[in-house]
């Protein structure tokens, strides 16, 4: 789970500390330019964003967030930058449309922390964490269909199909069963309700993950179409980084990552080796080089101060001067 910002809340067990997740390591990633012109697709609570604008006192930054609450909590921040912060209410996926509507291109860095944010999962009442007995939302811009929706009137095989691919859930099916059995008897509208149907029937070993888990991840998903968001924004960031750009990309699930890593190979001209779901590809003029030759992971310091951070990994690269390749849903030409 993502740790964007550096507000306190209460979460279970008491006050939480939001801290952005590898911000030093982001930033060094990101190698802040004088005069530079700077986007944060993933705003949060402006962790990043604080970070980059401290980097250096010439250099500006576009930020994005599309759930309405950031934006409000954001415009201290705002009003502190003196014309060097323009915050946003957008999905990063929408990134390249903003940056050229705003005069942010080309653009110097970007950087994205992927997932569901700490201020988030902390509220009861926007329904992402079973910790917490509220409302089955999920909903990152507060609109559109929900996760109750969505479980209350999913037929039983593309909803299996659906916490197996989003949530890599190996009891998919019961799951999917045990869901519409209890919608039967009554609609399923709380956290609670749902972590306790899934609890029913998916077992897990003393010190294994809650076993809501990975449906709940797999909701949360499809609710914000978060893959797909990752895919425009990666092919977005293609089309808006001038040359010797940086795309800083922080990850916090395997599903999040093979995208990320896939499109790096590619667009850095390696061979990406075949996946079940797609064949090898062939070799094309590089877009990008390579910055990090490996996962960027947080440090023993870290993992003792934010144990959210544990699970994040970030790559990066640089931009060439070759032309972005033709735009396509999948991240692939």
């Amino acid at each position: 789970m993502t740790g964007r910002g550096d507000r306190t809340s209460d979460a279970a067990g008491g006050p939480a500390r939001h801290v952005p997740v590898l911000v030093r390591e982001v930033v060094d990633a990101l190698s802040p330019q004088a005069s530079g012109l700077y986007c944060d697709g993933t705003f949060g609570a402006g962790g990043y964003t604080r970070a980059i604008l401290a980097a250096d006192p010439g250099l500006r930054v576009l930020a994005l967030d599309r759930d309405p609450d950031a934006i409000a909590g954001g415009q201290a921040l705002v009003a502190q930058s003196a014309g060097r912060l323009v915050l946003e209410e957008a999905r990063f996926g929408d990134l390249a449309a903003v940056a050229e509507r705003t005069g942010f291109v080309p653009l110097s860095g970007i950087v994205l922390d992927i997932g569901v944010s700490s201020m988030q999962l902390d509220d009861p009442h926007r329904g992402f964490s079973f910790r917490f007995d509220g409302p089955l939302d999920m909903r990152m811009e507060q609109a559109g269909r929900s996760a109750a929706d969505i479980v209350n009137t999913m037929e039983e095989g593309p909803l299996a199909d659906l916490i197996f691919a989003y949530g890599e859930e190996r009891r998919s099916r019961a799951v999917a069963r045990a869901i519409v059995a209890a919608r039967r008897e009554e609609s399923i509208t709380t956290t609670k309700r749902l972590a306790d149907i899934v609890a029913s029937v998916v077992r897990g070993a003393p010190g294994d993950i809650h076993p809501a888990t990975r449906t709940f991840q797999a909701l949360r998903i499809a609710v914000n179409d978060e893959l797909g968001e990752l895919e425009r924004a990666l092919e977005g960031a293609e089309r808006v980084l001038a040359p010797g750009g940086r795309l800083v990309v922080v990850t916090f699930h395997s599903l999040e990552d093979r995208i990320v890593k896939r499109f790096m190979q590619e667009r850095t001209g390696r061979e990406a080796a075949p996946s079940r779901h797609a064949p090898a590809l062939a070799r094309s003029t590089a877009t990008f080089a390579q910055v990090t030759r490996k996962p960027v992971v947080a440090g023993e310091d870290e993992l003792r101060d934010n144990p959210r951070a544990r699970s994040a990994k970030l790559r990066a690269v640089e931009r060439t001067d070759a032309p972005a390749g033709p735009a396509t849903r999948g991240g692939r030409r």
